[in-house]
């Protein structure tokens, strides 16, 4: 009997925690509006290539598809998003049951991802990290039906699982690295001497070619953004905080990944499974010495919190069923404070009571630390979801001065994507022109020239350098919302210039797409 019949009702089973981690999202996705990244997103779903600047050209697919079939509302951009976070959740249950796991174990392990605040704050936005934590649990759960059964064919779904993933974010490359190490620390380097890698190792890279020539072809701009974002981002990361933020940002639910990993390494039923334990170390080796994020590891906790709930479900074995229940409550229903911080689910003016009373009455302000390294009164992921149609109906009243038969001539300049992308997102609304923009992605699709009798300028800094080009600047308007990150974020109208601006404009072209 196959393991899908075998296993029915357990399937039943972990679609509830499925369908739970649904509700969750669902009740709270529409709230605040779009994040700043969901516009850049939405951006490269309109320009369809096999690559970007940040990204490769999956989420582009992912956003292009949710646009064409739910629609242009931040539900429907957050939908395929939310489904995959879900997926993540099963596929943790599924984990459990090829290891061997109980239905027990799987309630454990299926309410940490639910209930974790890592999981919860990402498993929702039209992002590429969802997405990525996808393609590593999937990828852990092959890999463990491949060593259960010796089958070939999980390898070769363990290959385009690469392969997409691949295509979605370079990251994934890590944790196959880690994977392929844990497997030489342990007697399962056997596994390694199967021919089938070789096919495995091929439909992987047909898969992910395309993107690897466009990287070719484009100079290998990824090179260039990474070293933007270590000079901007990751120098500034602590190796220190790095690994106390991968014990806090489960909460609780991090007793439930611990004993996991504990339990890889003490469990003999599970010492085939042990190459995963080395394979976390080796993750987390990797990004403190490359200075990766806390939220590049989150991929590799799912299989952890599958054997923890092993573990607790064997060491609970004699409890009896009220004090079994009891004793996972107490692990994770503290998690639960944490749940409007991470997920958007409660009024904004509600949300900011909650982060005060946090903050002030149990002390927890680290998710108000911003990548400024500064506290604020609301989380970075809510504040960039504030803000963005001021930014619109500043650019629309700038637009509306302009003479009606010099429109034509007019430019509307964004100085950052999440500017341009809430632009373009009201640009019908607000009957906007389309959207000048020579950062990130953007610049990829960027005019050759510009029209520069009238330019309408958004930044959030003083314009000084373009004051003197131009025989007359008005500001229209700024950002006024306190707890917008884009607070301040000035619109100006600029009018007759004195000089043809273009040779600057195309100069600060070239240096964007080198």
């Amino acid at each position: 009997m196959s393991f899908y019949r075998r296993n029915r009702k357990e399937f039943l089973f972990i679609l509830l925690f499925t369908l739970l981690k649904l509700a969750i999202h669902f009740t709270a996705n529409s709230n605040f509006g779009y994040h700043r990244d969901e516009f850049l997103y939405k951006a490269l779903g309109e320009h369809p290539g096999w690559g970007y600047k940040e990204v490769p050209p999956f989420i582009a697919g992912v956003s292009w598809l949710t646009s064409n079939l739910f629609g242009d509302s931040v539900f429907a951009a957050r939908l395929l998003s939310t489904l995959c976070g879900a997926l993540i959740v099963y596929l943790t249950g599924l984990t459990v049951l090829a290891a061997g796991g109980k239905r027990f174990a799987i309630s454990i392990a299926c309410l940490a991802v639910i209930i974790s605040p890592a999981f919860l704050a990402s498993g929702y936005l039209l992002q590429p990290v969802v997405f990525d934590q996808f393609f590593w649990v999937l990828s852990a759960y092959l890999l463990i039906r491949h060593i259960r059964t010796r089958q070939n064919r999980f390898l070769y779904f363990l290959g385009i699982a690469a392969g997409f993933g691949m295509l979605n974010k370079y990251s994934l490359a890590f944790y196959l690295l880690a994977l392929f190490i844990g497997l030489l620390l342990t007697p399962q380097r056997r596994i390694l001497l199967n021919k089938a890698w070789l096919a495995t190792l091929a439909i992987a890279f047909i898969i992910f070619l395309p993107n690897l020539l466009w990287q070719i072809s484009y100079d290998l701009p990824v090179i260039r953004h990474m070293k933007e974002l270590r000079e901007t981002q990751l120098n500034f990361i602590d190796p220190i905080d790095f690994i106390l933020q991968q014990l806090l940002v489960h909460a609780t639910a991090s007793i439930i990944w611990i004993c996991g990993l504990v339990y890889l390494f003490t469990s003999r039923p599970l010492k085939p499974f042990r190459c995963f334990g080395y394979a976390y170390f080796a993750v987390i080796l990797l990004l403190i010495l490359l200075q990766g994020k806390s939220y590049y590891s989150f991929g590799a906790y799912p299989v952890l919190f599958a054997f923890g709930g092993m573990a607790l479900s064997r060491f609970l074995f004699r409890f009896q069923k009220g004090w079994k229940y009891t004793v996972v409550a107490a692990l994770l229903v503290p998690s639960a404070v944490f749940l409007p911080i991470a997920v958007p689910i409660l009024p904004f003016d509600t949300t900011l009571k909650f982060f005060r009373f946090t903050a002030d009455k149990l002390q927890i302000r680290f998710p108000l630390k911003w990548e400024d390294l500064q506290f604020h009164a609301t989380t970075q992921d809510y504040a960039d979801m504030l803000g963005w149609e001021e930014i619109a109906v500043a650019a629309s009243r700038a637009f509306e001065r302009i003479p009606q038969h010099e429109r034509g001539s007019a430019t509307l300049f964004a100085s950052n994507y999440g500017q341009a992308g809430a632009l373009d997102h009201y640009r019908k609304k607000y009957r906007l022109p389309e959207t000048v923009c020579l950062n990130s992605s953007y610049a990829l699709w960027s005019p050759d020239s510009i029209r520069t009798q009238h330019f309408i300028y958004v930044d959030d800094e003083y314009p000084d350098d373009l004051q003197p080009l131009f025989r007359e600047m008005v500001k229209i308007g700024e950002v006024q919302n306190p707890y917008a990150r884009e607070k301040g974020t000035d619109v100006y109208l600029f009018s007759y210039p004195v000089k043809d601006l273009n040779p600057v404009y195309k100069a600060h072209r070239r240096e964007a797409l080198e």
